[in-house]
């Protein structure tokens, strides 16, 4: 990103910033589509890989939480990345919480939020996500959560989320599903071994409705420490998981502690709740897709977020055994031309390393 460009958009608060973004991106998308495209446009054969039955032009995606309506889809291919997830998209529209609810940490590099899944509701999002439906080679991802409504728990949740996992599921790519949203009236979230359990069973049976077998991932947390050997927590949710035949994992979301921050203890405590991304999070995550690749024996496709804001974080992840990464934090720091810079470094260390195809580098390292 341009210095002025990032210092005007860092004048404004987070939110702002992000509204003006996308703005230009929505108008850029539909006025000047080949103009990003000749800007950012960077392809390599070594990138391409295959999962779930679809073909990636590259392993880097879009996390969910910045396209949470799925305007932007035409922009996020253009701009080079190899697939998006928009959402998190719930089965009725929220506006989230109050603000502020984003705040950015500069010396860490880092944001934490507390939106409140702010979403227009599943039965609008699924319009546009079924006009990009089938775009070759890049496929669009969909992130469920529960409608953000104290009210709406227990088994009123899990047809909530079936609610949103029947009109996207025709569309989608996969699915993802962010379990770590409030579903019970005693606070309990999905990551409640037996909530999950009962989304799972509820999200099966939909899904045996289907014409296609749909991929479904689950989102998890990261663990309290980067030196986790074993997290029961986890270690549970993940057998859970795949009781159910899960096709994939996400790692992680973002962390609700504030672990290995510089930016000063006053200023993070005034901030208050939220998730923390960013660099702060990238070894934890790292060690969360580690553990997950040796769980499964490297048979399930992982997708590696937290931190990855340079070829070196996105590798990483990639020999701790995440088939596909996906970025966020680190485009709000460094603008657009990280994708393009990522996928160009990335190359370099394939080939700096021998392996003809970023499949080949997947797990070495667990």
């Amino acid at each position: 990103m341009h210095p002025l460009v990032k210092n005007l958009l860092f004048t404004l608060s987070p939110e702002s910033a992000h509204r003006v973004a996308v703005g230009a991106a929505r108008v850029a998308q539909s006025v000047i589509p080949r103009v990003i495209d000749s800007a950012y446009a960077y392809a390599h054969p070594r990138l391409h890989t295959s999962i779930f039955g679809k073909q990636f032009t590259n392993p880097i995606g879009l996390a969910a939480g910045f396209d949470k309506n799925a305007h932007l889809i035409t922009f996020w291919r253009k701009l080079g990345f190899g697939f998006v997830e928009v959402g998190s998209v719930s089965a009725k529209r929220s506006r989230g919480n109050k603000r502020p609810r984003a705040f950015r940490l500069p010396e860490d590099e880092a944001l934490i939020n507390r939106l409140g899944l702010n979403n227009q509701g599943a039965s609008k999002i699924v319009r546009r996500v079924k006009r990009q439906a089938g775009t070759k080679a890049f496929p669009v991802g969909v992130n469920l959560a529960k409608t953000n409504d104290p009210t709406i728990s227990d088994e009123a949740a899990i047809e909530d989320f079936c609610i949103s996992f029947r009109l996207m599921a025709p569309f989608a790519d996969y699915i993802a599903l962010n379990i770590s949203c409030p579903n019970t009236t005693d606070g309990n979230t999905f990551e409640d071994p037996n909530s999950l359990d009962d989304l799972l069973r509820a999200l099966a049976a939909e899904r045996d409705e289907l014409t296609r077998r749909l991929p479904i991932l689950v989102k998890l947390s990261p663990p309290l420490s980067e030196t986790f050997v074993l997290d029961s927590l986890i270690d549970e949710l993940v057998m859970v998981s795949l009781a159910h035949g899960v096709n994939g994992f996400i790692a992680s979301n973002t962390a609700s502690d504030r672990q290995n921050l510089r930016t000063k203890a006053d200023i993070v405590k005034s901030i208050g709740a939220g998730g923390l991304s960013g660099p702060p999070i990238e070894s934890r995550s790292t060690q969360l897709v580690r553990y997950l690749y040796q769980k499964t024996k490297g048979k399930l496709p992982i997708i590696g977020v937290g931190g990855v804001n340079s070829a070196e974080t996105a590798y990483a992840k990639i020999r701790a055994g995440a088939s596909l990464v996906q970025l966020y934090t680190g485009m709000v720091y460094h603008g657009p031309g990280i994708v393009r810079d990522i996928k160009q470094n990335l190359v370099n260390l394939l080939i700096e390393d021998g392996f003809s195809a970023i499949s080949k580098a997947v797990g070495l390292d667990s």
